[in-house]
Formats: C-alpha cells, sequence, structure tokens
C-alpha cells in the first residue's frame, strides 16, 4: 500500500519546496570566540543560507528551538501573512512531527523541512480560501486534503473536519495543525508497515506514546 500524501506537501516536488525561501531576520547580536557570527560552538552553520540568520535569532545556546522560540520566530517571519498567527499548540505539534531525537525542540534542518511545508500547505490553502476570509468551508478542507495526496474514507473525513472546525469554518492555524498530524501520523503507521500493506500491530504503550507526543 502507497501511504499518499506523506511528504508530497501539496503536490510540491522537493525541487520546488527547497526553492521556497523566507525574509531573513537580524541575526543574534555577539558572537562566540572561534566560531562565525551567529553559530553554535559544535553546530553545523551555513552562512550562506538565507534563513540561517533568522534561526539563529530565536535559537538557544544548543542550536536549536522550543515551542515557544518557534512560535516567535514564525509569526516576526510572517509566513502566515494575512492569516492569523500559529498557536502555541500548532508549534508545539509541528516540533513533535519532526523531533526524531525526541528532545522536544527543534534543529536547523528541521526547521528548513518544516518551512518547506509550511510554504506548500499555505499554497494549498489559498488555492481553496478563494474568498480571502482566512477559513475554508468543511468540504474544502476534504478537497485539501485528497490534492494533498491523501485517500480517506468519507467517515475520516467527517471526523478531521469535526476537530478543526470552528463555528462551520476552518482557519488556517488549525489547517495547518491538521496537515502536521496527518503527516505525523501517516509517518508513524509508515514506519513500522514494513510490508506496506496499511495496517500495523501496536502494543498499548506504544500506541500511547506515538500518539499522545503528536
Amino acid at each position: 500500500m502507497a501511504y499518499q500524501g506523506f511528504g508530497g506537501y501539496a503536490g510540491y516536488s522537493a525541487a520546488q519546496m527547497s526553492g521556497m525561501q523566507m525574509q531573513m531576520g537580524q541575526a543574534m547580536s555577539g558572537a562566540v570566540q572561534g566560531v562565525p557570527p551567529g553559530a553554535y560552538p559544535g553546530y553545523p552553520y551555513s552562512t550562506g543560507d538565507p534563513m540561517w540568520s533568522y534561526f539563529t535569532a530565536v535559537a538557544g545556546q544548543d542550536g536549536e528551538v522550543d515551542a515557544e522560540e518557534l512560535q516567535r520566530c514564525l509569526t516576526q517571519s510572517g509566513i502566515h501573512g494575512s492569516y492569523s498567527p500559529f498557536s502555541l499548540e500548532t508549534c508545539r505539534v509541528m516540533i513533535a512531527m519532526l523531533d526524531r531525537d525526541h528532545t522536544g525542540k527543534m534543529g536547523f534542518n528541521e526547521f528548513k523541512e518544516l518551512w518547506a511545508a509550511l510554504n506548500a500547505w499555505k499554497q494549498n490553502f489559498i488555492m481553496f480560501d478563494q474568498d480571502r476570509s482566512g477559513t475554508v468551508e468543511p468540504h474544502e478542507l476534504g478537497q485539501a486534503i485528497t490534492a494533498m495526496g491523501y485517500r480517506l474514507s468519507h467517515q475520516t473525513l467527517n471526523a478531521i473536519v469535526k476537530r478543526y472546525s470552528k463555528n462551520g469554518r476552518i482557519y488556517f492555524d488549525d489547517y495547518v495543525a491538521c496537515s502536521v498530524k496527518l503527516r505525523a501520523l501517516t509517518d508513524v503507521l509508515r514506519r513500522r508497515d514494513n510490508m506496506q500493506q496499511g495496517f500495523v500491530n501496536f502494543a498499548y504503550d506504544d500506541f500511547l506514546q506515538c500518539t499522545m507526543a503528536i
């Protein structure tokens, strides 16, 4: 079974995603002796990357960002455009989606991966938000999910709509939270489905670890 939608980001190719750039912010003031400005001791840096200076402006000395730092970074970057900034809870699930070392934080490479995904998800949302209200209707959320390559049952789509709609509409922040969770949960299943059959067996504790962390 092919896991449609996983890593597809609304039909964008890897080359298109890598070309989606963010506006640079101001690098963090000060420098560590023997380390280029904005870099961290023992942490790879990329002075030619337009995202690096912005990332270092909010990252801690460990070269990673937590949910609150990520929220501040994304808000300052303006990636949400005319939509409301991302909530702290949405930023938590963003980190959980890419937190492969289970630190509760996000490094620079994960940040770039997230940025590409957010850009593609935003373009997908804009395509369905034709009246520029900042929301989409329930049936449009289903269409957006299908456009990302997922093939879900009507019952599953209804459950998703009920979970992420407010007063019959889905806002951009909730749409992104939905997209993040879809990808993260698909990843969990995909990693365990060695035969690509579309189903796996979970021990209760393992199931809780996988789902409660997202």
